[in-house]
Order: structure tokens, then sequence, then C-alpha cells
């Protein structure tokens, strides 16, 4: 049975499972939350390069990571035009965005939408990392990125490509600037300031787009036997996250912003608990039931051993 057979299974169940969920009245936004989604990730951005700037580097990382989670939630609901604002808004906000981050978020929008159409079927290259195991989809980061880019230019209509191929050239001449700032010798502090916030954010910015694929790809997507997504409950993770590990809820509600994804997932765990059974996080339980686990596989494998090593008492055994 293929991925789709799969796939076109699991979906009936699941529709009839969500067909009692309220979730119209969700998908409204006040001018307080647009306002919110705006600007929450470059509040953040420019903590880090005012770290970075300072040679704080370990605040500055943490100042980064809440900047791209930020940042990547606003991509996020701008693929699925839940920001609030209109088409050209959103089209100039991926746009920047996609400078921001150093990835060009046009192509991944196309593949995005494929991965929604098809999640886990044979056509989303998305959500391939997911049939892997952990290691795999972290050492696959890179190679990744880069077949969604092939594959998101593929998918793209012409306008879209044309966009696409505007935020790699603006990336390329990112990256070019940076490397002429570190050449070339520069007496004004002010510059070599610059280069150094520059530098720091380029390789930030690699590192996460790098590891997108462990957390936003394999996290929410493996080993889910009754749904296609995990979600989580943990509200500090939810808040140090904003709202991404809402992820079945997400898939079964695309048109609802993440601003009320922690709403639907109470009438979700109401309607349908079985749905949000499979969690990102493992719970204290599951954590102990794996340790076990593999200390009586480590003691049994040392009795094994030490039984075959000893001619004596494999004699008397």
């Amino acid at each position: 049975m293929n991925a789709n057979k799969i796939h076109a299974d699991k979906e009936k169940t699941i529709k009839s499972a969500i067909a009692s969920v309220e979730w119209q009245d969700l998908r409204q936004l006040t001018c307080a939350q647009i306002a919110y989604n705006l600007i929450l990730p470059y509040l953040f951005l420019l903590l880090s390069w005012w770290f970075a700037s300072q040679s704080l580097y370990v605040l500055a990382c943490g100042a980064s990571y809440l900047f791209f989670a930020a940042a990547f939630r606003q991509a996020h609901d701008g693929y699925h035009r839940s920001l609030g604002t209109g088409k050209r808004a959103t089209t100039a906000i991926l746009l920047l965005l996609s400078v921001l981050l150093m990835t060009s978020l046009h192509s991944i929008r196309a593949t995005h939408m494929e991965h929604h159409r098809n999640p886990l079927g044979d056509s989303d290259i998305e959500g391939r990392l997911a049939k892997g195991s952990w290691w795999q989809a972290l050492l696959g980061g890179i190679a990744y990125r880069l077949d969604i880019y092939r594959q998101g230019l593929r998918l793209s209509s012409r306008r879209n490509q044309r966009i696409a191929w505007l935020e790699f050239g603006l990336i390329f001449l990112v990256i070019i600037t940076a490397l002429v700032l570190i050449v070339l010798p520069v007496a004004v502090p002010a510059i070599s300031t610059l280069a150094q916030v520059l530098i720091y954010h380029l390789l930030t910015m690699m590192l996460a787009n790098a590891s997108v694929g462990i957390i936003a790809v394999w996290g929410v997507h493996h080993d889910c036997d009754e749904t296609i997504a995990r979600t989580e409950r943990n509200p500090l993770v939810n808040l140090l996250t904003f709202n991404l590990l809402y992820h079945v809820e997400h898939h079964l509600f695309p048109a609802v912003p993440s601003n009320h994804l922690p709403e639907l997932a109470k009438r979700l765990d109401a309607a349908a608990p079985h749905l949000t059974k499979a969690h990102v996080l493992p719970n204290m339980a599951t954590v102990m039931e794996f340790i076990n686990h593999y200390a009586s596989k480590l003691k049994d494998k040392d009795q094994n051993s030490n039984d075959s090593e000893c001619p004596i008492r494999k004699r008397f055994a």
C-alpha cells in the first residue's frame, strides 16, 4: 500500500471525527492581534543584533532563536493568508522575511501548500524527513532545503517564481556584502560593528535553517498512526514556540490563525481526543520507560558478553 492510499484512508477517518468541531469563528482577528502578528519577530531581531554588537553571543543566540521562531510563525501564517493583511502586504512581508531569514519563502510556500494537499503522501517533499529516523532528519537539513527550493520553483506560478528568484538575488547580495566587509580592512568603528553583526546573523540563520527539518518536520510528523501530525500541551513550550507546535490543529484547520490555535486545541480535545494523543515532547513516564528499556538491553548485552568470554562459567552453566 503506497503513501497516498494510507493518507486517503486516514483522511476519511479524520474528517468524520472533526465534523462537529466549531472553528469558523476562530478565523477572525482583532486589530490588536494583527498588529501583534506584524511586530512580533522584529523586536527579537533588534535585540539579537544589539547583543551581537556587544559581543554577548550567548544572549544574542537566545534572541536569535526567538526571532527565528516568531518569523517562522509569521511566514507560516502568511502562507495561509491568515496574518490579517492583504495579498500585497503579505507578499511584501514574505519578501522581507526571506532576506532576514536567508531563505526563499515563496519557493517554500509552494511545497508547503503541496504538503497540506497531500500530507506525508508520495508527492510531499516537505514531509519526507518525517518518514526516516531522527538522525537522518538532523543530518539531511541542508540537502533537504535545496530539494525544497527545487521543488518549490517547479510548483510555483510564474509570478511566484519571479519573486523567489528576487529573494535568492537579495540573499546573494547580503552574503556578498558580508564577505566584502570581512575582506576589506575598515577603520571606521561603525562599519566594523556592522560587519560583526552581519556575519553573526548570517551564521545563526544558516544554522537555524539547517535545523528546520528535525524540528518543524520530523518533530511534528514522525510516527503518527491515528492522525497526520503531533501537538503539544506544555504551556511553557507553546509560549517559547509561539504556538507552532499545535500542529495537528493547524493541519486539520489551516485557515485558523496561530493566535487562536490554543482555543482550537481545547475544542479538538473535547470532540476528538484520539487525534491529539500524540505529543511532540514525551512526558516523564515515556522518558523513564525509554531509559529503563535501553538500560535493560545494555544489561542483558553485558551479561551475555560476560558469559561468552568466560569458558569456565560457560562450561558449568
